[in-house]
C-alpha cells in the first residue's frame, strides 16, 4: 500500500506499483470507441502509461496534454492515458484539446487495472479512482520506470520518465 496525498490529505492505494523489470501485468481496458484492448494489442511498442483520477482535473489534464506533445512524437512509442472516465467524457476532452498522439483508456467497467498495477485510491474522497502514477514499458513487456506521484495534486516528473523511455 503506497501512502499518498490528496490536497495534502492522507489517502492509500490498493497496493504498490509493479517493480522495475518485472513483467507488466495485463489488462483489459476499454478504448473511446468502446472496444476492448489488451497489453498485448500494444506488443513491440515502447509504452508510457500516464494514469490519473480523472481527465476533468487541472493536473491531469496538463499530463495528457504534456505526453501528447512530449513522448508521443518519439518512434516506436505509444503513451496510454488511463483513467476511470467514461470514454466519451475522454473523446470529449480530446476534441476540444486537439489531443490525437494518445489513446485514452478506462478502467470504468471492472477496475481490474488499477488493482493489479496496484494503484487504486483505498480510501478519501477519491476511494477507487486511480492515483496519479507513470509506467513505462519497454518492448519486452517489461515495467522500466514507476511513479507513484506522492501529491495526487502535483504533476508526474516528466523529465524522469522521458529519459527511461528513451533507455528502454
Amino acid at each position: 500500500m503506497a501512502a499518498i496525498t490528496l490536497g495534502g490529505s492522507p489517502a492509500n492505494t490498493v497496493g504498490e506499483l509493479p517493480s522495475v523489470n518485472s513483467p507488466a501485468p495485463d489488462f483489459k481496458l476499454t478504448k473511446s470507441d468502446m472496444s476492448e484492448v489488451s497489453l498485448s494489442d500494444y506488443s513491440g511498442h515502447k509504452l508510457v502509461l500516464n494514469i490519473f483520477p480523472s481527465v476533468d482535473t487541472g493536473t491531469c489534464a496538463q499530463s495528457v496534454r504534456q505526453f501528447n506533445q512530449e513522448a508521443a512524437e518519439l518512434e516506436g512509442t505509444k503513451v496510454l492515458c488511463i483513467s476511470k472516465d467514461l470514454p466519451f467524457a475522454q473523446n470529449r476532452f480530446c476534441g476540444a484539446e486537439g489531443i490525437e498522439n494518445v489513446d485514452m483508456l478506462s478502467d470504468y467497467k471492472t477496475g481490474k487495472f488499477g488493482n493489479s498495477y496496484g494503484l487504486t485510491f483505498a480510501d478519501s474522497a477519491f476511494e477507487t479512482l486511480l492515483s496519479r502514477c507513470v509506467v513505462v514499458i519497454n518492448t519486452d513487456g517489461n515495467v522500466v520506470y514507476t511513479e507513484q506521484v506522492s501529491e495526487t495534486a502535483d504533476e508526474p516528473n516528466y523529465k524522469a520518465a522521458l529519459e527511461a523511455l528513451m533507455d528502454a
